[in-house]
């Protein structure tokens, strides 16, 4: 598929086809590509837990789904993949206090914005564009803060990794599209500034 096409057809969707898994080696494409993606000082400060069988998806629902869920769980928990992609900060204070960086003292502040979180989510939109190259269904969504403890605790994960969000996987079936999609793009006039504001 020709990558404007790809760029294109990308969209968040919501409804899989809980039958057909993610076969391995197009799992592997996707997260294989997540390695490709930009990090500050080559820190690559993620991790990416996947959730492939029925009981390991039944446990993140249940873990990161709060009470008062709307329907949208219905058909987002019919993917037969999830992947959660981690980002780790301390791997870039670590190394942006190594010889050829110097900012020994690891000060949180020198960063004008978490890159850890920002490099994260490049990697989710390469898995994102890979799953529609593959043409898979894929959706990113966040994880309340408020669950995100039963998260840790549900899957071991340290403290010093934090859930930018999560990305379910699969084939697509038809799914509503989002009411939200009713706005548009903005205009490119609006958006792009060239020169001056």
């Amino acid at each position: 598929m020709e990558f404007d096409e790809v760029v294109r057809r990308r969209r968040m969707v919501r409804n899989y086809d809980p039958d057909r898994p993610v076969p391995p080696e197009v799992r592997d494409r996707i997260l294989r590509h997540a390695l490709r993606a930009p990090s500050a000082g080559f820190s690559q400060g993620w991790a990416f837990l996947v959730l492939e069988s029925a009981e390991q998806r039944r446990r993140f629902w249940a873990a990161t789904t709060p009470t008062d869920s709307t329907s949208w769980l219905t058909g987002m928990s019919t993917a037969p993949l999830i992947v959660v992609p981690l980002s780790h900060r301390d791997a870039y204070l670590d190394r942006y206090a190594e010889p050829d960086k110097g900012w020994t003292d690891r000060d949180e502040a020198r960063w004008p914005v978490p890159y850890w979180h920002i490099d994260t989510g490049f990697a989710a939109l390469l898995m994102l564009l890979t799953a529609v190259d593959a043409e898979l269904g894929a959706c990113f969504f966040g994880i309340p803060p408020e669950r995100i403890g039963a998260f840790r605790d549900e899957f071991g994960v340290p403290e010093a990794y934090t859930p930018i969000g999560a990305l379910t996987f699969g084939y697509r079936v038809p799914d509503r599209r989002s009411p939200s999609l009713r706005r548009g793009h903005r205009p490119f006039e609006e958006v792009v500034h060239f020169g001056d504001w």
